[in-house]
């Protein structure tokens, strides 16, 4: 495989540095989040201005039209600026290109544009209490009453609901068909009297997760997408774009961390010298940087496959594990350098920096949850990219 970049994703490139570079928003801001989706929705305002929101979308609907290679480009180039990411940004990723795939002419030309300039959040709704890993058996119904249908259900873990204005929504429509084939994937209007949004205060103090309850909320027989009891086929078209989405923009997030990391080992005293000259620390930091290459090459291979077949595959699960488990350890030994120093979320001294290594510490215990749980992870790689015998 040559890695080598041609003269025009060079070219590419540096043009989105140089851009980056000369537009770059600053830090988010720390008030709250309200404060920085506000910030978000700014900055993904200034992207879209640009041609820089949705690049790999085909240019007819709003996007660059750039080429997939491009895109990792940007989203890598984005990353290790350290740029704010969009507001939208599962608009962007699952909701924008589900509806290219499988929306009507109308649906394209009602969601497509406001998706790019941010105008229009979008959630996912997808897992429910008692249906998570199992998406299949989820609970929520949908039923026929003339032009629409009538929602009602619960949805857990629900990215940005307080924010959104439309819901990829997976709803069992057929009881008696079996449980894949009876399920209907909807766009859910948020902003209606039969929905509503509470969020969950996760570990880090944000409300970033949510529950949403419907109460025989409405969706037009309009905003079925991909028609009745097809759900599950658009629903996994969705969570492939999720995964193969991440795979760039999470290396170069790690890498960054990978950077702060070793600063602060060089830093911090260990052992009469310091954790960077220790050979256990040093050790583990050489394990990380050997598995954050690995993971770079596993997504330039899942990207050829994507390339060769033109829709995101199941290698992207192995990015998805992949990056949660080295985040996890990574910001598990960050703590272990700290010390002691680690049990202060703020606080001054040569280990800590603002509680960022423990903020990141905490957040991290949902990556391996959130975007498909990696025990599922795993038994996708095994069964559709390894071939192995299905368990059961």
């Amino acid at each position: 495989m040559d890695l080598t970049l041609s003269p025009s994703e060079e070219e590419f490139r540096d043009e989105v540095r140089s851009w980056l570079q000369e537009n770059h928003p600053g830090p988010e801001p720390e008030a709250g989040l309200d404060e920085v989706m506000a910030f978000r929705r700014d900055w993904q305002r200034q992207l879209h201005a640009a041609g820089w929101a949705g690049i790999s979308w085909p240019k007819e609907y709003g996007g660059r039209g750039a080429t997939m290679i491009e895109q990792a480009i940007f989203a890598a180039e984005a990353t290790r600026q350290e740029a704010p990411a969009p507001a939208n940004v599962l608009g962007l990723a699952m909701g924008g290109p589900v509806v290219i795939a499988h929306g009507s002419d109308e649906q394209k030309a009602r969601y497509l544009e406001p998706i790019l300039t941010g105008e229009e959040i979008w959630c996912q709704g997808f897992s429910e209490p008692e249906s998570g890993s199992d998406l299949a058996s989820l609970k929520t119904r949908a039923v026929k009453d003339g032009d629409e249908w009538v929602v009602t259900g619960q949805k857990v873990w629900t990215t940005f609901a307080q924010y959104a204005k439309w819901c990829m929504l997976v709803a069992r429509t057929d009881s008696d068909a079996p449980k894949h084939q009876g399920l209907t994937y909807f766009l859910m209007d948020m902003e209606q009297a039969g929905v509503q949004t509470r969020p969950l205060v996760q570990i880090t103090g944000e409300g970033e997760f949510n529950e949403v309850f419907f109460e025989e909320a409405r969706v037009p027989d309009a905003n079925v997408v991909g028609g009745v009891g097809n759900g599950w086929a658009v629903a996994i078209t969705t969570l492939m774009n999720e995964r193969a989405g991440l795979a760039f923009g999470a290396i170069s997030q790690i890498q960054n961390s990978l950077g702060r990391l070793s600063k602060l080992a060089r830093e911090t005293p260990a052992n009469g010298g310091t954790a960077a000259e220790d050979p256990y620390f040093r050790q583990r930091i050489a394990q990380l940087h050997i598995e954050v290459e690995t993971m770079r090459l596993n997504a330039y291979r899942g990207l050829t496959k994507t390339m060769q077949s033109g829709i995101p595959g199941p290698e992207g699960s192995l990015g998805k594990w992949q990056w949660a488990d080295i985040n996890q350890d990574l910001t598990e030994l960050a703590l272990e350098i700290e010390g002691a120093y680690s049990t202060l979320a703020r606080g001054s001294g040569h280990a800590v920096a603002g509680g960022a290594w423990q903020y990141s510490f905490l957040r991290s215990r949902a990556n391996s949850i959130e975007g498909g749980t990696t025990d599922i992870l795993k038994n996708i790689i095994a069964e559709r990219v390894l071939g192995l015998p299905r368990l059961r």
